[in-house]
């Protein structure tokens, strides 16, 4: 069998389908490729239960005519959009997708109706493909950090905490604020990561913190951030694609929720048995959540859901 796995983005979505890959492979020995966008192969290109990785790197017509060469028997869209739609039904392929629960999402939203659905997103995706024989091993995320990803702090010879400080949007991400309150608080040697847009932000919570901070924000790529997670004793991290990569590679997780629900189904996803991950948000929020995908301010201008937050370890 040979199937085409598509999700085009992004960090932590595209690592929830990695069980899909391995299971695939594993249980079914299926030919597996995958398309995604060029700025997320560096999570694939280690992944040895893939075939083949495609890169929308050129127009869907072009790609069209490249896959229609390769037969696939399926498609597994894990996207849901359009533009995967429209791939499938031009190769005239038997599409296979998952409850992307939507519907659920903007009840809950706008009405503060709570049908949304019980299991993990990466389970949904899991269930996609159950008529094919595939069930769930149970074995969590995989993120293959490249052998020769450089330590940035090899110096480093203590045990120490990683905060992930960034978010795609605003109401996703704890105030710096709150960081510095947290860091003041622990004795803990505490290395932030983060991409350069949190740069400035970086800056300011070592300004105002003690000694215990080392940080890394916007000097490091992809691998060379998850190799100081994997080293780390304990990973705090907002509602981000980092958090996964964390779970992925089995450690233990603080996730901070604001404007944002873990209950969409995105919680830290750990292998059947392990239980790494204490949530912390503040409920009985009228306001909460405000978006599926997070927002660029609080519409409420107060920002109760992240300034209420007080980290414990």
């Amino acid at each position: 069998m040979k199937v085409l796995i598509v999700r085009f983005s992004s960090i932590g979505d595209i690592v929830l389908t990695t069980p899909v890959i391995r299971c695939m492979k594993t249980q079914i020995n299926a030919e597996v490729h995958y398309l995604t966008k060029p700025e997320y192969r560096n999570l694939l290109d280690q992944n040895p239960y893939i075939d083949k990785l495609w890169l929308l790197d050129k127009t869907m017509k072009e790609l069209i005519s490249d896959f229609k060469n390769e037969h696939f028997d399926y498609i597994i869209d894990l996207h849901k959009n359009i533009r995967s739609l429209k791939l499938a039904i031009s190769l005239r392929t038997k599409r296979l997708t998952y409850h992307k629960a939507t519907f659920e999402k903007l009840l809950m939203v706008y009405f503060k109706m709570n049908v949304l659905p019980k299991s993990h997103v990466a389970d949904r995706y899991l269930k996609s493909i159950a008529k094919l024989g595939v069930t769930n091993d149970g074995k969590g995320l995989d993120y293959f950090i490249p052998k020769d990803t450089v330590n940035k702090i090899s110096e480093l010879n203590q045990p120490y905490f990683c905060a992930v400080i960034g978010a795609t949007h605003f109401t996703k991400r704890l105030p710096v604020q709150n960081w510095i309150e947290f860091i003041n608080r622990t004795q803990q040697t505490i290395v932030l990561i983060g991409g350069k847009s949190e740069m400035q932000d970086a800056k300011y919570i070592v300004e105002n913190t003690g000694k215990n901070v080392i940080n890394t924000v916007g000097e490091t790529n992809l691998a060379e951030s998850a190799l100081i997670i994997q080293n780390a004793a304990k990973i705090i991290s907002n509602d981000t694609g980092m958090l996964h990569i964390a779970a992925a590679l089995k450690k233990p997780v603080i996730s901070l929720w604001g404007g944002t629900l873990w209950q969409y189904g995105f919680w830290p996803y750990y292998p059947n048995g392990l239980e790494l991950n204490k949530n912390i948000e503040i409920n009985n929020l009228g306001c909460r959540p405000c978006s599926k995908f997070g927002r660029d301010d609080c519409p409420k201008k107060h920002f109760k859901c992240m300034k209420e937050i007080k980290i414990e370890i």
